[in-house]
């Protein structure tokens, strides 16, 4: 089945068009600078990529700009729109509403908006993308697939937090977790690579700007570093992670933050760029720490430190781990950050193939012959798990 999946932020939206069997991708591209004046960037496999200065008021226009290129003679793959049997959107946050994805009606639009306050940076950008399409497509069956469902399985010991319980009853104050998407295809291919076994305890490490960890017992969430929002877990490329919360009343009464400034600081100037002062990215804290810098390598190091400290809870968590797995930019591309992490592992069973490590973005054994936990790179494939999911609904229709 031909999907277009749609991922919408607050002036983004990317796409990609592929077919939902087999994962063949036939274009995919950005639109960015909505509301501002507008570009295109569309990619073709074996073509030139087009890039291109369109008008884009609103979503609804950026919507119609990528039909329009989707079906052009000379820069299309499709003869006609009819041709996109569905479009899989990503939402952020499901709340509790949401244990799977569901097909879009007025009952999940609504739920989608009473979790906005729990997810107000995403969630409106990820209904404005839904809207726009229904607008433009009107009769083509539309699918939204959650970041925080697949750690919906999570035991209330996991995701209940200690503070008064009137505030989980009333106002649904809990841990979520996000990437879920990106942890339930990893988790899922980590399984298939032990060779599908009865029982299994995977640790998966969704390392990015944005990173977070997850716990996988037979295919179900147990737990996860992300809470109610994206800023919980471990340091990231500008968010903080789990803080002193005293940290927060303290900086505020002696700089007179209001909880806005405080906010912006622990989501975008925090985490490794606050700590090194260099960059978010992790390239450049390398080069940076390479050529003697201290903080950066701190940077470094404290990020390593803390992934290393939830894969030990975790392993004790699920009384053992039987694979460990890193996806998404840094963890499939980085083979230092990835042989730092694993080492000192060795009394979990944890021991690395230094030359099979030395691999990129490519789906690899890297564990040694013989280490007792496996060690799996598997790049994440978020838009397959939409476009399967989008897929399954539309046909049970």
């Amino acid at each position: 089945m031909k999907i277009l999946v749609i991922n919408a932020g607050s002036s983004s939206l990317k796409y990609q068009f592929m077919e939902s069997e087999g994962g063949e991708v036939f274009a995919k591209g950005l639109c960015e600078r909505i509301g501002i004046d507008g570009r295109l960037t569309h990619k073709v496999p074996g073509r030139d990529d087009v890039k291109a200065d369109i008008a884009m008021p609103t979503h609804g226009e950026a919507i119609q700009a990528v039909l329009d290129i989707l079906v052009d003679p000379a820069k299309g793959v499709i003869a006609s729109t009819d041709e996109i049997a569905a479009v899989g959107h990503r939402v952020l946050h499901g709340g509790m509403e949401f244990t799977a994805s569901c097909l879009v009606d007025d009952k999940c639009i609504a739920a989608i908006e009473k979790c906005i306050p729990l997810g107000p940076l995403h969630n409106p950008a990820n209904l404005t993308g839904i809207r726009a399409c229904q607008k433009v497509m009107p009769t083509t069956p539309q699918v939204a697939v959650f970041d925080t469902a697949f750690h919906m399985t999570m035991p209330p010991k996991a995701y209940i937090y200690p503070i008064p319980y009137e505030y989980y009853e009333k106002d649904d104050v809990r841990r979520y977790g996000f990437h879920g998407t990106s942890h339930r295809y990893v988790s899922a291919r980590a399984i298939d690579m032990l060779g599908n076994p009865e029982h299994s305890r995977v640790i998966c490490c969704h390392l990015g700007n944005g990173s977070s960890l997850s716990a996988v017992v037979d295919g179900k969430c147990v737990d996860t570093s992300m809470g109610l929002g994206p800023l919980a877990g471990f340091l990231m490329g500008t968010r903080a992670g789990d803080i002193d919360a005293t940290i927060l009343e303290y900086l505020m009464g002696r700089y007179g933050y209001d909880i806005k400034e405080m906010n912006n600081i622990l989501n975008k100037k925090s985490g490794v760029l606050g700590i090194s002062g260099v960059s978010s990215d992790f390239r450049d804290l390398d080069e940076a720490a390479a050529n003697g810098n201290e903080r950066a390598r701190l940077a470094l190091d404290k990020f390593i430190y803390e992934v290393k400290k939830f894969i030990g809870a975790y392993s004790t968590a699920m009384g053992g781990v039987d694979a460990i797995v890193f996806t998404a930019g840094i963890g499939e591309n980085s083979c230092d950050l990835r042989a730092d992490i694993c080492s000192g592992l060795e009394y979990m069973g944890v021991k690395m193939d230094e030359e099979k490590n030395k691999v990129r973005g490519k789906e690899t054994d890297v564990s040694a012959a013989d280490s007792k936990v496996k060690i799996f790179v598997i790049p994440t494939n978020e838009e397959l798990m939409i476009a399967k999911d989008t897929e399954e609904i539309v046909k049970a229709l």
